[in-house]
């Protein structure tokens, strides 16, 4: 699950950042106006952490810009701004949610889970697919014979796989959700064969049916076989 945060005090942002790799999000990051405006316009993410305050703009113009474009990601704001008037401004803008600072990060860990549940998995706190049970607030996996335990990218890779059940998703979509800002790291896609070996191989032992189906020339599809 990817995360765009958009707040021009480093520290705060790394904070948050910090917190959220820990809770097996990838994080990416923007300081101000016009670096997050260019990273709305090119990537997907599952929520956006939104600051009102920023150089050379507001993040309300951001909140009008992901709306215009029909964007699916869910927004939080998080702003100084303590006034009845910011709050309802975000909020009829189309924001989710808004928290004021200072704020403890396990209550922005919190509402941004529910913006996730509420957006991708109709408010559910576990997901069934076939014979595995994914708890999103735990973050953990049951599969027939028990607990499966998986890495954070794993995690991630198996939740983006569901989101996506019975659909086919390309290479570059899984390099650009699990890694975001990295992806220019990668010269090759072994590193994302390897994941989805190492997930494919921890399901079928578990007694998981394999799910995860090679469109060949295309990319990956997750699902179960008839």
């Amino acid at each position: 699950m990817k995360l765009l945060i958009i707040e021009d005090e480093k520290e705060l942002s790394d904070s948050i950042c910090s917190y959220f790799s820990n809770e097996k999000f990838t994080c990416e990051t923007a300081y101000d106006f016009r670096s997050a405006i260019e990273k709305i316009n090119l990537y997907d993410y599952v929520a956006v952490i939104l600051d009102i305050t920023l150089p050379h703009g507001s993040g309300l113009d951001i909140l009008k810009e992901i709306k215009t474009n029909d964007k699916t990601e869910g927004v939080i704001i998080i702003s100084a701004k303590n006034s009845l008037e910011d709050k309802l401004a975000g909020l009829k803008t189309g924001a989710d949610d808004y928290l004021t600072k200072p704020f403890h990060l396990p209550e922005l860990g919190a509402r941004v889970a529910a913006i996730i549940r509420r957006i991708s998995f109709g408010g559910k706190n576990q997901i069934t697919f076939d014979q595995l049970i994914l708890d999103l607030e735990e973050k953990k996996l049951r599969g027939p014979d028990g607990s499966i335990d998986l890495t954070k990218k794993e995690y991630a890779l198996l939740l983006y796989f569901i989101s996506n059940k019975n659909r086919v998703v390309t290479k570059e979509a899984i390099v650009e959700h699990l890694w975001g800002d990295e992806i220019e790291m990668a010269n090759s896609y072994d590193f994302v064969y390897t994941h989805i070996k190492n997930l494919r191989k921890k399901l079928m032992q578990s007694g998981c049916p394999d799910y995860i189906k090679v469109v060949y020339g295309m990319g990956y599809n997750f699902t179960i076989a008839e």
